[in-house]
């Protein structure tokens, strides 16, 4: 969608106020642990772009609750599995050997959209350290959520989602499907631990300020599945499933620990 067709669907522009007064008839409220996934594109023509929907949601939440969104890096992965775009075979040890240390406050997101790109970059924000699956969060648990992110693993056990799960926070999807939530990769761990597992490694700063490789295991991820999780979520678990809109997005609102509990018995009972 374009600015002028968002623009043309719309009565009036998409305001931090209009935001979060949507925000709050969706269920969110302050002090409350959310996981955002949003597209921005998909909200229809917002009033200065994304620190709106970053103001909105704060606004909500207040400094009593704790918003979180992934912050990925993928372009710290193994060049050898790129595919979007692909790089020819000869270029990988440079590339490898070359590329600048992962810094949380500076390495830019890649592939997750304009709202968590601006996201990072607020006052007070933390961000966690794992050179491709780290987590940004703010207010009251932030440094709960992302401090001792462990390098094995980036999306299990000893990661955000896991601290989440433990906050019992919920999932915002704002214009995103189910392909993009990656609290099933946290159920990946828990439901489908046959996976295979690859090592990576990728540059990081150590505590001096000097750049090191870090290696470590990654589950081999897989979410060629996930709609499929998430539409069988909602057939068999509709009551813990809050829709609306949030402009003219389409927007839903759910328990974190009930997605990773299902998706979990759904890997153990579905994947081969």
């Amino acid at each position: 969608m374009t600015e002028a067709d968002a623009i043309e669907r719309m009565d009036e522009p998409l305001t931090v106020e209009r935001i979060a007064d949507d925000l709050r008839d969706l269920g969110v409220r302050s002090g409350d642990t959310v996981l955002v996934h949003s597209s921005l594109s998909s909200l229809g023509w917002v009033a200065v772009g994304p620190p709106a929907v970053v103001d909105a949601l704060m606004e909500v939440l207040t400094p009593d609750g704790t918003l979180v969104m992934p912050t990925h890096s993928t372009q710290y992965s193994d060049p050898t599995d790129w595919r979007n775009p692909p790089v020819p075979d000869d270029w990988v040890d440079e590339i490898t050997t070359e590329r600048p240390p992962f810094r949380p406050a500076v390495t830019p997101t890649r592939s997750m959209g304009a709202i968590p790109e601006c996201f990072r970059t607020y006052p007070d924000v933390l961000r966690s350290r794992h050179p491709i699956y780290s987590f940004a969060a703010w207010g009251a648990d932030a440094a709960f959520v992302v401090d001792d992110h462990g390098y094995d693993h980036g999306l299990g056990e000893a990661s955000p989602l896991a601290r989440l799960y433990d906050r019992d926070g919920t999932v915002l999807m704002l214009g995103t499907g189910y392909d993009t939530n990656t609290s099933f990769h946290l159920a990946e761990h828990r439901g489908d631990p046959g996976r295979g597992s690859s090592t990576q490694e990728a540059p990081v700063l150590d505590d001096d300020g000097e750049s090191k490789t870090v290696t470590f295991e990654q589950l081999d991820y897989d979410a060629g599945d996930f709609e499929a999780v998430g539409r069988d979520f909602e057939r068999d678990r509709s009551g813990e499933l809050a829709r609306g809109t949030v402009g003219l997005a389409d927007a839903k609102l759910v328990p974190q620990r009930a997605l990773v509990d299902y998706a979990a018995e759904w890997f153990a009972e579905n994947r081969g």
